[in-house]
This record gives C-alpha cells, sequence and structure tokens, in this order.
C-alpha cells in the first residue's frame, strides 16, 4: 500500500468523529405565559379555562379534578427547558393553580389555616441530562429518555 492510501485511509477514518448526526429543536407540550395566567379566576368553568389556556397536554382518566400542562424543549438533544403548570377543579370550578409565575389569589389557603407568604424561590437546580448509550445498529425508539435502552 502506498503513502497515499495509507493518509488517505487515515484522513477518512479520523474523520469519522467529527460528523455528528443533526439533532434538531423540539418543542413539546403547552406554552404558559403570564399573560394566560392573569386571564384565570377562581370560580371558572372547564371550557372558561380552556379558552384562557388552551387544551392540557394531560388529562388523568383517574383524576377528573386536575388538568396538567406540561412543556418542554430540546436542543440539540438535551432538555434545556422544562415546566409544569397544574390547574385543579372543585365541582366542575376553578380551586386552585399549581406553576411557575402564578399569584397567590390562585392558591387560597387550606380551611382553618392562615395563608402564609410563600418563600422565595430557591435556585433551579441545571436539568437532568438524558442518559445517552451508544447507537449499535437498528432503530432507536426509546420515549422515556430516563429510562436506558
Amino acid at each position: 500500500m502506498s503513502t497515499r492510501g495509507i493518509l488517505l485511509a487515515a484522513l477518512l477514518v479520523g474523520g469519522c468523529n467529527i460528523i455528528t448526526p443533526y439533532k434538531m429543536d423540539i418543542q413539546q407540550g403547552n406554552v404558559v405565559t403570564p399573560e394566560m395566567i392573569a386571564k384565570l379566576q377562581l370560580g371558572m368553568t372547564r371550557s372558561q379555562v380552556r379558552f384562557a389556556l388552551g387544551t392540557p397536554l394531560v388529562v388523568d382518566p383517574f383524576r377528573n379534578d386536575r388538568w396538567d400542562y406540561v412543556y418542554r424543549y430540546m436542543k440539540a438533544g438535551a432538555v434545556t427547558e422544562q415546566r409544569l403548570f397544574k390547574v385543579h377543579f372543585s365541582e366542575d370550578k376553578l380551586a386552585r393553580v399549581e406553576g411557575e409565575g402564578v399569584p397567590a389569589a390562585l392558591n387560597p389557603a387550606p380551611a382553618g389555616k392562615p395563608a402564609v407568604p410563600a418563600a422565595p424561590a430557591a435556585p433551579a437546580a441545571p436539568p437532568e441530562q438524558p442518559i445517552q448509550k451508544p447507537v449499535t445498529g437498528g432503530w432507536n425508539l426509546s420515549f422515556n429518555d430516563r429510562r436506558p435502552v
């Protein structure tokens, strides 16, 4: 084998480490903005809440009194932003809201307990990195990035 052949083979093999597949940005779920939260009032019906926030991403068939609005943004295969916004109903009326940026008026104190001002938010922990394994062939069709495939 000539020197050119060895050099060409070394360049081709060495170049394989540089080329990586493109990982597109993925936005999933419901984006709940502060303007949308401001429209909520205790006692609203389910249809009024759906009009203000949109259709919830998750409606648990075993818990009809709660809707979950989940938002997830992945950039280059890593989760960069994840939010959870919960809306609770009592007798088909808005009773309580949980999540980031919720005013205290939407979280009434339980009966018999005085309202306590919310403590300052703790610094956010860095998002968990998904478990990544090398692809050995075939399709990697995992929908749960926290569980090894």
